[in-house]
């Protein structure tokens, strides 16, 4: 048992983001996102959405700093952006390097980054262009 760990990520995404490097990028899929065609290695957070995951894995993971972008999203359709991208926002805001800008790319652009991604989640996450991926950075002391 271990203390201080989100309970709702499981002891496959404990053991990823233990082994994820300083560069490696992960996914967060949401429910209509493609993820098992997509991954290398794919772990289901089924009834959780994408905001809950980053509150639960981010106390635990670095971000990068050596790069202008942390989060990459999926270029959105329509005039208005998906209400869930100021939620991440005020999440990754919280942390260290969390406020970089952000990299729009197109849908295609998205698929063929997460399957090169170290890991996608596939979450149960309802509003369309949820999907994000980020950077994961080193410990710093």
């Amino acid at each position: 048992m271990l203390k201080g760990i989100n309970p709702i990520i499981s002891p496959e995404l404990l053991k990823i983001l233990a082994e994820m490097g300083h560069g490696d990028e992960i996914v967060f899929g949401d429910s209509n996102f493609p993820a098992a065609s997509r991954s290398q290695r794919l772990v289901r957070a089924d009834g959780h959405t994408i905001t809950a995951m980053l509150e639960a894995i981010l106390p635990l993971f670095p971000l990068d700093y050596a790069v202008d972008y942390t989060t990459v999203l999926m270029n959105y359709r329509g005039e208005t952006e998906p209400k869930v991208w100021n939620r991440y926002r005020e999440i990754l805001g919280r942390y260290p390097d969390g406020n970089k800008q952000y990299l729009l790319i197109p849908k295609p652009d998205f698929y063929e980054r997460a399957s090169q991604a170290y890991c996608v989640v596939a979450t149960s996450e309802s509003e369309a262009f949820a999907n994000l991926i980020i950077r994961k950075g080193c410990v710093k002391k």
